[in-house]
């Protein structure tokens, strides 16, 4: 019985800890984000393209 009592308070303490957990979300989310801009690089390329040419256009008109 002491050594369940034991068991139950190790394992208690052990998930209540989150230390690195920071760090390995952090890793986690930089590569999903780098998945993404690799899958969607030509797509991102062609609406910032077409973004900058909305803004040439339109400050032509402005002046």
């Amino acid at each position: 019985m002491k050594r369940l009592a034991e068991l139950r308070k190790r394992s208690k303490k052990i998930l209540r800890e989150e230390k690195g957990m920071g760090v390995v979300e952090v890793i986690l989310i930089i590569v999903v984000l780098i998945g993404l801009v690799m899958i969607f690089q030509t797509n991102m390329k062609s609406v910032v393209a077409s973004i900058f040419s909305t803004i040439q256009s339109n400050a032509s008109a402005i002046r």
